[in-house]
C-alpha cells in the first residue's frame, strides 16, 4: 500500500527535495517487499495480493499539495515503527526477526528526514515551549486526577498530557484532509459517505482537544502545510483508499488506548475513552464495509 501511495506522490510532486526523499524511501522499501514474497515462496505460502497497479491511477490531477505528500508519509511511518515492532514481538525465526529490525530502521530513518524537511519547509508547527523544572515533586493530592480543587478550577496540564494532545492535533490534522479529499474523489457512494464520517470524526476530535489546550491557556497547533485541490478523480482505488482508512483507525485506537495509561486527569481519560469508542465503532464499520465489497484479503486460517 505504502509503495502504491509512494508512487503516486512521487508522480506529483513538484519539491525535488520531497521527490528526493520519496524516492529513497521508495528504493528501501520495494526490495523488502520481493524479500518478503520470496520467504513466502520458499515456504509453498500463496502470495498476498495487497495492492498492484491497479489500484493507483498515475494520470489522475493532483489531489494533495503544499506539503501534504510528506506529512502524510510522515504519518504513515509513524504507524510502520508500531507495527514493525509488534510484529518482531510476534516473530521466532531469526531471518524473520532481522527483516522487522532492518524495516524499524528504514522507518526510523524516514520518520526523522520527513520531519526535518517538514521543519525547514515551515510547514509543521513546532510544540510549545515550556520552563524547564526546577525541582522534583511527588503527588500527594488526591485531587490531581480529579483534575478540579474545590472552587471547580481545573488544574493546569502536566507536559506528557499536553504532548498527547498535541500529537492527538497534529495527527488529525492530516487524517481530515486525507478523508475530505478521498471524499471529494470517490465514486462508490457507500465508500464516500464512509470518507465523509472520517472527515467529521476527526473534527470533533479537533474540536474537543483543542477546547481543553485552550482552556489551559495554551494555543493549539495549526499547521500551515497540507491542502486539498479541487480535483475529484481518484488517484486510488476505492479498495486502497478504504484500507488506508482503516489502518489509521486501527493506529488511532491504539493511541488513545496508550493515551489512557498516562492521563492522569479523570475529564480528559472520560474524553479519550468517548474517542476511542467512536473510533472503534467507525473502524468496524469500515471493516464490514470493505468484507461486504470484496475487498478485505482473508487471513490464513490456523489448520492444524
Amino acid at each position: 500500500m505504502i509503495l502504491r501511495i509512494l508512487e503516486y506522490f512521487i508522480e506529483k510532486s513538484d519539491n525535488q527535495k520531497a521527490k528526493n526523499l520519496m524516492l529513497g524511501l521508495w528504493k528501501k522499501l520495494h526490495p523488502m517487499v520481493i524479500e518478503i514474497k520470496t520467504m513466502l515462496k520458499k515456504e509453498g505460502a500463496a502470495i498476498p495480493v495487497g495492492f498492484t497497479e491497479t489500484d493507483i491511477h498515475l494520470n489522475a490531477p493532483k489531489l494533495y499539495d503544499n506539503g501534504f505528500d510528506i506529512m502524510f508519509c510522515r504519518i504513515l511511518k509513524e504507524i510502520s515503527m508500531g507495527m514493525y515492532v509488534l510484529h518482531m514481538t510476534l516473530s521466532y525465526r531469526e531471518d524473520i526477526v532481522n527483516y522487522y529490525k532492518q524495516l524499524t530502521d528504514i522507518t526510523q530513518t524516514y520518520y526523522n528526514k520527513f520531519t526535518q524537511h517538514l521543519l525547514e519547509e515551515e510547514l509543521l508547527p513546532r510544540p510549545n515551549y515550556t520552563t524547564m523544572p526546577k525541582s522534583v515533586d511527588y503527588i500527594t493530592d488526591k485531587s490531581y486526577m480529579k483534575g478540579t480543587n474545590l472552587f471547580g478550577h481545573k488544574r493546569t496540564l502536566n507536559t506528557v498530557e499536553f504532548g498527547l494532545l498535541y500529537h492527538s492535533i497534529e495527527t488529525n490534522i492530516t487524517g481530515m484532509q486525507l478523508m475530505r479529499g478521498f471524499a471529494q474523489c470517490a465514486k462508490d457512494g457507500e465508500a464516500r459517505q464512509y470518507f465523509t464520517k472520517g472527515q467529521e470524526l476527526s473534527k470533533e476530535i479537533l474540536k474537543e482537544t483543542g477546547e481543553i489546550i485552550l482552556q489551559n491557556n495554551i494555543h493549539p497547533p495549526a499547521t500551515p502545510g497540507g491542502t486539498v485541490t479541487s480535483s475529484t478523480e481518484a488517484p486510488f482505488s476505492e479498495k486502497l483508499m478504504m484500507f488506508c482508512t482503516y489502518l489509521l483507525g486501527g493506529f488511532a485506537l491504539g493511541g488513545q488506548g496508550f493515551s489512557t495509561t498516562l492521563i492522569l486527569r479523570y475529564d480528559m481519560m472520560m474524553k479519550t475513552a468517548v474517542f476511542a469508542k467512536d473510533i472503534y465503532e467507525y473502524t468496524i464499520e469500515g471493516a464490514r464495509l470493505m468484507m461486504s465489497k470484496g475487498w478485505l484479503e482473508e487471513p490464513p486460517k490456523m489448520d492444524l
